[in-house]
């Protein structure tokens, strides 16, 4: 008789973790804002490349409530590292450690033997415990074998292992009555230190949801391994959400742990800048949509007009002609239509701007990280256009010694030049159309505003508008200009290349450009610096505008909207 097999009994086992493994956080929650941590940092280094997907994740700010089962985790564990560091100071004491940690470097110090033109500055090096005082010696004595740079050497280690055992008996306090040895105290001084690092991750993880910041190889230590378990599966199901919701954000992995940021994520980038600044804006003035004149234009207004000879039948009301002909005519087919029955939709006719953006890109744009409100203006300005008025020309120019034509794909990219001459007086030229010399060897930090003028107004001539502009950002005078073929490169800021620049706007303002200048506020800025930017934006009867770099993209945005408006009404 043969044995039947033990059955097993079958199903599913769950596990209640207190966590959805499917939605990770809640799908109701709104997903977090990945496009704006990469932008801004790709703005501040101008390379996306080293943007991994532990700074994405660090980046990344999570509500923690929506990650049911964390807060429990992370309890736990906090817990068993408390009770770990409260049985370290109730175990030992550390007057004994300290003790032989001072006899140690005492009897390093006692045994050596400087010479004569050292020994004052060694004794009182000992007598104060001064460690940097000791290594100064060594370098003094410029013998790495001579026996009393050994001896500093030794004595050097023993007065280092004091400090830390001094601060190990400030920093805690113990209440047991274990004594330790100085290696043991230096254990023991690391393992708290871990213990404290370990707390402050998990209690900012707490509040963030960023368990990217936790060490788990230390914490691995200390934890159980269930406990490390449910940690990393909360982990991995949080880097799993991120990665998704980097993907539907335009951000795309290269499959070795970088980011590249795809032309979608460029333009959520600009919606949400867009949608900050206009939050900021009064409630009056954030009218976006200027009123728009009548005329044969490609926006379709729902008001109709008869037909009239001119008007074009690419607007024509199909229904309301038709109606027209069978009202006049009956039913029946063929339905003859006369153009008496056409009626035409109105349009609507936005003029056309165009403009040109000259980005200082100088060297002293560095400071205080202006070039980064510089970038972000482009790019919210780039924003408004394609989305309010797609109509519109712009064109970025990047200004430094030279002024570059820039697509707006290599605005986020561009960087301050590096200041490569540091003599308070220069007074350079160097003839461009000699093959021999190379842009290259040119220092580039200058602020050449009358070359970024020049390649401004070929562009704007060839836009069929009356409607042109340039809009200067920069913080301060010209420092450098074009003679023919030939580059000067003048500090500090010398008449010719003033003369030189007013030139061209001279050039601008009868072609019908204005320039307006937006001044960004410096440390350094003069009188001289304001009285220039004056008489620059009167010349085209422009203006200047006064800004701090963080309202820099506010004030453009707005300052565009409104000269839309004076075009249209």
């Amino acid at each position: 008789m043969e044995t039947q097999p033990t059955q097993t009994p079958g199903g599913i086992v769950h596990t209640y973790q207190k966590y959805d493994p499917v939605h990770f956080p809640s799908p109701t929650a709104p997903p977090p804002d990945l496009v704006s941590p990469a932008f801004e940092h790709l703005l501040e280094f101008g390379d996306s490349d080293e943007f991994t997907e532990e700074q994405l994740a660090n980046a990344i700010r999570l509500d923690p409530s929506q990650l049911a089962g964390l807060g429990p985790s992370l309890n736990a564990l906090k817990e068993m590292l408390l009770e770990r560091k409260r049985k370290i100071l109730a175990t030992y004491e550390t007057q004994h450690a300290q003790k032989l940690a001072a006899g140690a470097f005492r009897d390093a110090a006692q045994g050596l033997k400087p010479p004569s033109k050292l020994a004052e500055k060694f004794h009182k090096a000992v007598r104060n415990e001064q460690l940097y005082e000791l290594e100064q010696l060594f370098f003094r004595v410029g013998n790495d074998r001579d026996p009393f740079a050994m001896g500093i050497v030794l004595a050097s280690a023993r007065l280092g292992e004091k400090y830390q055992v001094d601060e190990l008996a400030g920093k805690y306090e113990f209440t047991g009555r274990t004594k330790m040895d100085v290696p043991k105290a230096l254990e023991v001084k690391e393992e708290l230190e871990t213990i404290d690092k370990l707390l402050k991750q998990l209690e900012d993880a707490k509040k963030t949801a960023q368990l990217a910041i936790i060490d788990m190889d230390e914490l691995e230590n200390f934890a159980d391994p269930g406990q490390m378990d449910q940690l990393r599966a909360l982990q991995q199901q949080l880097e799993d959400y991120i990665k998704e919701q980097a993907e539907r954000q335009g951000l795309e992995g290269d499959g070795n742990g970088k980011y590249r940021l795809t032309p979608k994520a460029m333009r959520l980038f600009q919606s949400k800048v867009l949608t900050r600044i206009f939050s900021q804006m009064q409630a009056s003035r954030t009218g976006r949509h200027p009123d728009a004149v009548s005329g044969e234009g490609a926006v379709e207004s729902p008001k109709t007009k008869p037909y009239e000879f001119g008007d074009s039948v690419a607007q024509m009301d199909i229904p309301a002609s038709m109606v027209n002909a069978l009202l006049r005519d009956g039913p029946g087919t063929p339905v003859r239509m006369r153009p008496d029955d056409i009626v035409i939709h109105r349009t609507k006719v936005n003029p056309k701007a165009a403009t040109c953006v000259l980005l200082d890109m100088s060297g002293s744009m560095r400071y205080d990280g202006q070039y980064v409100n510089v970038k972000r203006m482009g790019l919210a300005l780039d924003g408004l256009i394609r989305s309010e008025y797609p109509g519109d020309f712009l064109q970025f120019v990047e200004m430094y010694s030279f002024a570059k034509p820039r697509h707006v794909s290599e605005v986020a990219h561009l960087m301050p030049k590096p200041v490569t001459i540091f003599n308070p007086v220069v007074r350079l030229k160097a003839d461009m159309s000699n093959p021999d010399v190379s842009e290259m060897r040119i220092p580039h930090h200058f602020t050449n505003i009358q070359h970024s003028l020049q390649t401004a107004r070929r562009f704007l001539a060839a836009q069929d508008t009356p409607n042109r502009q340039v809009v200067l950002i920069t913080d301060g005078l010209p420092t450098a200009h074009f003679e023919g073929s030939t580059l000067f490169l003048l500090y500090p800021p010398d008449p010719r290349t003033e003369e030189a620049t007013m030139r061209e706007a001279l050039l601008c303002q009868r072609e019908g450009i204005t320039i307006n200048i937006f001044l960004l506020q410096v440390w350094n800025q003069s009188r001289e610096d304001l009285q220039f930017a004056y008489r620059l934006a009167e010349t085209t009867k422009g203006r200047v505008i006064f800004t701090a770099g963080k309202d820099l993209d506010r004030y453009v945005i707005w300052d565009y909207i409104q000269r839309r408006k004076q075009i249209v009404s």
